[in-house]
């Protein structure tokens, strides 16, 4: 029987009743996202910055500050690059700042995502005064996820305020409909604003007018287009609103709509865009048929579950966890360039991304049969295939070595810990495996060939050879996954020995695939690379780390994912099993990260326990919450409220819980067969 995919989806529509600063909805197409408070709207974006702050965020738009040098900019090349021993050999990275502060931090924080405006609703009270979040009253803020519309409706001094909004699927557009008594009083508006660009959360300066620009390039009857200028960088945005609006400058970058006729109800629509507007807006109405059909289909397509029926108390919770995080990843990370981790809600790590986590943000899209939202973003490592290879080259390896905090240059940005990380290395390669397992065509070879052979050449030429044991060696200097570790001392982490030997192994598979004869270098190091590190039968987070369970307990406990993540030919199950049990005993969980509980559920499913699979995917913990809107918490970090690798390895746990892997022959491998779990499901690929 076919899931009934409507009633499991819109069963799980947020609705919000409070005014809570961690629950703003969000509407978006992937390349684009607005969030919006319990108005629907961003009428109060001071009440959201401590929480999730409420920004307007594209691909495209970026923000690079002037430096107070001749050229405005500085480059890689102007630091200093702190040397590290690595097995005979000294090579630098871009590890500190000590001394050079002003060029570190600058190319820290630059480029950085740009909030690109501010769509408020501008309510007066009879005194003309402005309303307060203390004046909302019967709040009701809902986002129907079958349509992708936001509506919501509140009170103000007894006149009711209902408002709609939605984003086009393929354009960065946005339609709003507000109907509300107010209007034709005269005490409603819509205020737009525009910030300066800013490194912070909320990726808006606010405080410096003068350094930014809102020229008006076109008006007329009930229509605005502007051209944003800041600094090098420059975006327009067109406004059209209906008959009996107009649209008038408050500031040097702000605006505000307001209705002149008596009619209570008014519909505005606003495009952003990189480049000059030349045609004209869709209707309002358009807009909001084109996101019923979009969302529509999106949800008819691909895989669905459905948990209904079934009598273990969590089944409900996971099931809305699933759902919300679907739709989520689908508007924040299923864009053209690898998502940031907060996706395009606001700035975490000045907006940049960071390539480790692009496995968590999109690889379930290919189990869930949506392999084309994923594919979206994997031409940008061609793009800067030749500068991966120029990193690589100037450490005195070879192949495409790629950046781990970065924007879409592809310059690696300089960090304590980015430059020594090694786990980013073999993902290429994974993503094109799995595309292939898919879609097993030789048009996917030749498409990710290059990437793949590439990426295998710097795996084969960083794995050292230690002919006093026989063996190849990872590091040091590195940083594992989990990244309290000291890189001078780090050697062979168990998650990268296994990821070594699967990418090698896979490039391998691809030569052979293509007709070609197999590299016999990768193979070498293959047979020969170290074993993965044990004591007392448990796996290590690395070689020199003995005190893993005692002293490192905290962090990713990533040497579960070498059986889990992967399908692990060098891992023991029996020690992993043992490891995994240990880590539920003694590791620090509310120091770990949001995909560590699906990391462990996904370990737990390949060794044959659905019970610790669901115990670890809902474990207890401030970084497993999941808030109303769907987004995964980290605790208290004022920093990153929200973590949506979380929500993207939620969904590839669940997928593999569901159907399984490559060679698995057992169904719903990752549920228990005690009738607790009744599990209806479709359209769902097996994982590698």
């Amino acid at each position: 029987m076919a899931v009934d995919r409507y009633n499991v989806v819109t069963r799980h529509n947020p609705v919000i009743t409070r005014i809570d600063p961690f629950s703003p909805l969000s509407v978006g197409n992937g390349e684009f996202a607005f969030t919006a408070d319990i108005t629907g709207l961003q009428t109060f974006p001071e009440f959201y910055e401590n929480g999730i702050p409420l920004c307007t965020q594209s691909q495209w738009g970026w923000h690079t500050e002037p430096a107070d040098n001749e050229s405005g900019a500085y480059s890689l090349n102007d630091l200093r690059k702190e040397i590290y021993e690595a097995n005979g050999r000294s090579v630098g990275y871009n590890t500190s700042g000590k001394g050079q502060e002003k060029v570190y931090n600058w190319l820290r924080q630059n480029p950085h995502r740009l909030h690109l405006g501010q769509i408020g609703l501008d309510i007066k009270k009879e005194d003309l005064s402005p309303v307060t979040v203390g004046d909302i009253e019967n709040p009701r803020h809902m986002l129907d996820l079958w349509s992708g519309i936001m509506q919501s409706t509140f009170t103000v001094q007894g006149f009711e305020v209902e408002t709609e909004a939605c984003c086009h699927p393929k354009k960065d557009i946005l339609a709003f409909r507000i109907r509300s008594g107010l209007l034709g009083r005269k005490r409603l508006g819509i205020k737009v604003r525009f910030p300066y660009g800013s490194a912070a959360k909320t990726a808006a300066d606010w405080k410096n007018d003068e350094k930014h620009y809102t020229e008006i390039m076109d008006s007329g009857q009930s229509f605005i287009y502007l051209r944003r200028r800041l600094d090098r960088d420059q975006y327009f945005v067109k406004i059209v609103c209906s008959e009996g609006a107009i649209i008038e400058r408050t500031g040097r970058n702000s605006f505000v709509i307001r209705n002149v006729s008596e009619r209570d109800e008014l519909e505005f629509s606003c495009c952003f865009s990189p480049a000059e507007i030349t045609e004209e807006l869709p209707l309002c109405r358009d807009i909001f048929n084109e996101s019923r059909k979009h969302w529509q289909d999106f949800w008819n397509g691909g895989g669905m579950i459905d948990f209904g029926g079934s009598t273990d108390k969590r089944a409900g919770e996971l099931e809305r966890r699933v759902i919300l995080s679907m739709y989520l990843t689908a508007i924040q990370c299923a864009g053209s360039l690898p998502p940031q981790e907060t996706g395009l809600t606001f700035n975490s790590w000045y907006g940049k991304f960071h390539l480790e986590m692009h496995w968590w943000h999109g690889v379930h899209f290919v189990l869930w049969g949506r392999p084309e939202l994923f594919e979206k973003s994997l031409w940008w490592y061609g793009s800067i295939l030749d500068r991966a290879k120029e990193l690589a080259e100037s450490q005195g390896y070879k192949g495409a070595r790629w950046p781990k905090m970065t924007s879409p240059e592809g310059y690696d940005s300089p960090s304590p810990i980015g430059p020594l990380l090694i786990w980013q290395q073999p993902h290429p390669i994974y993503y094109a495996e799995l595309l292939y397992s898919v879609k097993p065509y030789r048009e996917t070879l030749e498409k990710y060939k290059d990437i793949v052979f590439e990426t295998a050449e710097f795996m084969a030429s960083y794995a050292a050879y230690d002919g006093k044991n026989n063996r190849y060696v990872l590091g040091p200097a590195l940083i594992p996954a989990q990244e309290n570790h000291d890189p001078r001392v780090t050697l062979n982490p168990t998650f990268e020995l296994e990821y070594w030997v699967f990418g090698l192994k896979t490039a391998n598979e691809w030569r052979k695939r293509l007709g070609l004869d197999i590299n016999t270098k990768w193979e070498d190091i293959v047979n020969n690379l170290a074993e993965l590190p044990v004591k007392d039968n448990l796996y290590l987070a690395h070689e020199n780390c003995p005190d893993t369970f005692t002293l490192f307990n905290r962090d990713h406990p990533s040497m579960l994912g070498a059986l889990g993540i992967l399908p692990g030919t060098k891992a023991d199950p029996k020690i992993m099993l043992n490891t995994l049990l240990k880590v539920m005993d003694s590791w620090q969980m509310e120091n770990v990260w949001g995909w560590d509980f699906p990391m462990m559920a996904m370990t737990a499913a390949r060794l044959g326990r659905p019970d610790l699979a669901l115990d670890a995917l809902l474990y207890d913990s401030p970084k497993n919450v999941y808030l109303p809107n769907g987004h995964n918490k980290q605790a208290t970090r004022e920093d990153l409220p929200i973590y949506l690798p979380g929500n993207g390895g939620l969904l590839t746990a669940v997928a593999m819980m569901t159907a399984g892997w490559r060679g698995c022959k057992e169904i719903l491998p990752g549920f228990p067969k005690d009738g607790t779990w009744k599990v209806e499901w479709e359209g769902i690929n097996p994982m590698l």
